[in-house]
């Protein structure tokens, strides 16, 4: 049975353990994967019976996996913020321009972001969505990764190819989609290395994991809900490791092999979503 609290309130005391232990896990293996983290923290509660873990342990879940992109792309984060003091001085240098890239590929999501916030979206946060969408772009993301050119590198990225990456993370607005999967996909798409594409895209997903998480953490502080607690502070943990632990597994893997294993996940994950909302 859901928690028929609002997502505003607290409902991690009535999490279990072993629920907490899977949410984290969830998030911190599948955020930074291009198999979507949203729609698979969507199927938790649905598939095992679990109550709604609530925005609090939400929002501990996505701090973590923040924590884990910087620090693993600390040497680019450093750079970025060297180039923006230097930008500000009206010098620019590659972190600048990295850091511009960015921008520019963050403002389609936040606008289309707080228009969908506006209209509602509980209608996309169910199974036939999930299922569609899981197996329709890992059927994409092969396509691109398969016959596209792989030249490219984020060095030589022009704004228009940064625009395009943001356009197409519009998409991951609907679950099951991916924001890493289709942030990749569109990079293959147009040329770039598997490597620049899912360093690129993991660069991306830290100015919309701020921007989520700040708008969740508005929402906590007006309902006086932003309580610190040991079950919060394991979540963070936990996400933390295991996003560590899959960014540098994908971009291990990612020298070496294509993104075929993913797909075939997707795929298969799709399909059987697909069989239990028709089935």
């Amino acid at each position: 049975m859901r928690c028929m609290v609002p997502r505003t309130q607290r409902c991690e005391g009535r999490v279990s353990e072993l629920h907490l232990v899977v949410l984290a896990l969830v998030q911190g293996i599948t955020e930074f994967l291009p198999i979507s983290s949203s729609g698979h923290l969507i199927l938790v509660p649905v598939l095992t019976g679990w109550p709604d873990q609530g925005l609090v342990l939400d929002v501990a879940v996505h701090v973590g996996t923040l924590g884990a992109v910087l620090l693993y792309f600390r040497r680019d984060v450093w750079q970025m913020l060297a180039g923006v003091a230097l930008l500000i001085a009206g010098r620019r240098n590659p972190g600048a321009r990295l850091a511009l890239l960015l921008v520019a590929a963050t403002v389609p999501v936040v606008v289309a972001g707080a228009g969908l916030k506006y209209v509602g979206s509980e209608g996309l946060r169910n199974v036939t969505v999930i299922g569609w969408t899981t197996l329709g772009f890992g059927v994409v993301l092969f396509a691109a990764d398969r016959w596209c050119l792989t030249l490219r590198r984020i060095e030589h990225m022009p704004m228009a190819s940064a625009l395009a990456i943001g356009l197409a993370q519009v998409l991951a607005l609907v679950p099951g989609t991916s924001r890493s999967g289709i942030t990749m996909t569109a990079a293959r798409a147009l040329g770039y290395e598997r490597q620049a594409a899912a360093r690129f895209s993991m660069l991306l997903s830290i100015p919309v994991i701020i921007a989520a998480g700040t708008l969740e953490g508005l929402e906590l502080y007006a309902a006086g809900d932003a309580v610190l607690t040991a079950s919060v502070a394991i979540a963070v943990a936990l996400a933390f490791v295991s996003a560590l632990a899959a960014i540098g597994f994908l971009m291990k893997w990612l020298r070496r092999a294509s993104f075929t294993p993913f797909v075939i996940y997707r795929v298969g994950l799709g399909s059987y979503l697909l069989w239990l909302a028709y089935g």
